[in-house]
């Protein structure tokens, strides 16, 4: 049995060295496509819809991500159908992020999976880990939401302004503050 390379760790779920040269060179890819994507002229739709193809494991027919953007890999960061983004979208997809068709995301939004081992020691050692995030079909993340590893949002919610979403939220509710927290039903 052959060991596992730190991206099948990763790909896993498991703890990964980050700096593993296959990772590094993944990331330097992410990196020069939202580079590129972030210095293209914005009114050229055909050439971002081209980057965004090749930088994300899917981007959905009609939606649109409005740069600038940043993210790890860009590969675990799959987009649905008629979703849109503006300014300053994070996706840190060290595991996958989905996000569902018609999702409205708001600037300056943070989708974090990644994770660091609490102890000390593995920490220092640069050992890390992931959780994926989950946005269902239909979800509003207004500006500055944080939604951090593990999270899974439910359709139709609503997530306020600035809030930090550390566990998983139903369907259907209004969710705001730091942790985040429903206040209604929808």
């Amino acid at each position: 049995m052959t060991e596992k390379s730190m991206r099948e760790r990763m790909l896993a779920g498991e703890l990964y060295i980050a700096d593993d040269p296959e990772l590094h060179r993944d990331s330097v890819r992410a990196q020069r496509l939202t580079h590129r994507i972030n210095t293209t002229d914005p009114g050229d739709h055909q050439e971002l819809l081209k980057l965004y193809a090749e930088l994300f494991g899917a981007f959905g027919e009609g939606s649109w991500v409005r740069p600038p953007i940043q993210c790890d890999y860009g590969y675990q960061t799959s987009i649905g159908a008629r979703s849109f983004a503006n300014w300053g979208l994070i996706s840190l997809d060290v595991a996958t992020v989905t996000i569902g068709d018609d999702v409205q995301i708001g600037p300056n939004v943070q989708l974090l999976t990644a994770t660091h081992p609490l102890e000390p020691g593995p920490r220092r050692d640069k050992w890390e880990a992931a959780q994926p995030i989950v946005i269902g079909d239909n979800v509003w993340l207004g500006g500055g939401v944080i939604v951090g590893p593990g999270v899974t949002i439910g359709e139709n919610t609503v997530v306020g302004a600035g809030a930090v979403v550390v566990k998983d939220l139903p369907a259907n509710v209004v969710a705001v503050g730091s942790p985040a927290r429903v206040i209604r039903e929808l």
